[in-house]
C-alpha cells in the first residue's frame, strides 16, 4: 500500500498555498498513493490572524475545509491535513487548536487530532522566540484511526519530543504515525532525523514525517527533510529542501515480522509514579 509524504514551502497567501498543495496531492495520487500527508501549517505560514482563519472555517466561510474535502474526493485519496486552525466543533467562538484532520477518499472527516504539545521555545535563529500558546489552545486526546494503508496515529511536530505519546499510539494499535511538521532550521539540523527514526524504532511503526522546507514570512526558516521511516528505523525516502512528494510502500508482512522478533510492546515494564532508585553509598562497594 503506497503512502505519500509532502514537503512544502508555504507562504502567507492561503489560496496560493492551496493551489500548490493540490498540485502536490495530484502527484501523490498519480504515484499510486492511497494516503498522503501534508505538512504543518500547509495552508498558511507567517499569519497573525490565526483566530480569524479558524473562526471562518468553523462557520463554513473559509476556503480550506471545502478545498480539502474536494481534493480528497477528486483524487480518491485519503489525506492527513497537516495542521490548520480550528476551534472545537461545538464551540466555534472558542480559541482554535492546531488541528490535524484525517479525511477519507469520499471527502469525509474521519478523525481529528488537536496538537497536544505547543512549541513555546527560545531558538537561536533570526526569530528567536516561538510561543504557539499565544495563538492556540492545547489539545487533550490521543487519536488513532483505521485507513486503507493500516491503523494510523496522529501527531504534530513538537510532539516528536514526547515519546510517551508515541507509546500510547502504539498501545492503541497504530501501525503508521503521521508527524506533519515545521521544524526550525536550527532545531531540525540538531534533532529532526534522530527524533523521527527514534519514534519509528520505539513504536515499530512507519513514521510519515511531512515537513515545511524553506524560507517563510516572519521571518522564519524551516529545516525540511521530509521523510518516510520504516519500523526498523530505515529512512525510505527523504527530501532536504523545497517542494517534494515522497512515496514508499508499507510492507505489513515485514512490520509484523519485526514486531514478532522483537516484541517490545509485551516487554514494556511500568513503575510507580514518582518512584526513584535510592542513592548508593560509596561504602557499599567496599570489601
Amino acid at each position: 500500500m503506497p503512502v505519500a509524504v509532502i514537503q512544502m514551502v508555504s507562504q502567507s497567501d492561503v489560496l496560493a498555498n492551496l493551489a500548490r498543495a493540490r498540485v502536490l496531492l495530484e502527484q501523490a495520487a498519480a504515484g499510486g498513493a492511497r494516503l498522503a500527508v501534508l505538512p504543518e501549517n500547509f495552508a498558511a505560514m507567517g499569519r497573525r490572524d490565526i483566530a480569524d482563519i479558524g473562526r471562518a472555517e468553523a462557520f463554513g466561510q473559509g476556503p480550506i475545509l471545502p478545498w480539502l474535502k474536494q481534493a480528497a474526493r477528486d483524487l480518491k485519496l485519503w489525506i492527513v491535513a497537516g495542521t490548520l486552525p480550528l476551534p472545537p466543533v461545538d464551540q466555534p467562538e472558542a480559541r482554535s487548536h492546531a488541528c490535524s484532520l484525517l479525511v477519507d477518499d469520499q471527502g469525509q472527516i474521519v478523525a481529528r487530532y488537536d496538537k497536544l504539545h505547543l512549541f513555546d521555545v527560545d531558538v537561536a535563529d533570526n526569530r528567536g522566540r516561538y510561543r504557539e500558546s499565544d495563538d492556540y489552545a492545547y489539545g487533550g486526546n490521543v487519536v488513532v484511526a483505521d485507513t486503507p494503508v493500516g491503523r494510523v496515529g496522529l501527531t504534530v511536530c513538537y510532539d516528536l519530543r514526547f515519546p510517551e505519546l508515541y507509546s500510547e499510539l502504539r498501545a492503541a494499535g497504530a501501525e503508521l504515525i503521521t508527524a506533519p511538521s515545521a521544524f526550525t532550521a536550527v532545531t531540525g539540523a540538531a534533532h529532526w532525523e534522530v527524533l523521527i527514526r527514534a519514534r519509528a524504532i520505539e513504536t515499530q511503526c512507519y513514521v510519515l514525517a511531512a515537513a515545511q522546507g524553506g524560507v517563510h514570512p516572519g521571518p522564519r526558516e524551516t529545516f525540511g527533510h521530509a521523510a518516510i521511516v520504516d519500523p526498523w528505523g530505515r529512512v525510505l525516502a527523504q527530501q532536504d529542501q523545497g517542494e517534494a512528494v515522497l512515496l514508499a510502500e508499507r510492507d505489513s508482512s515485514e512490520q509484523a515480522s519485526i514486531r514478532a522478533r522483537m516484541p517490545v510492546a509485551s516487554h514494556r515494564r511500568f513503575f510507580s509514579q514518582g518512584a526513584r532508585q535510592r542513592p548508593v553509598q560509596d561504602d557499599e562497594f567496599k570489601a
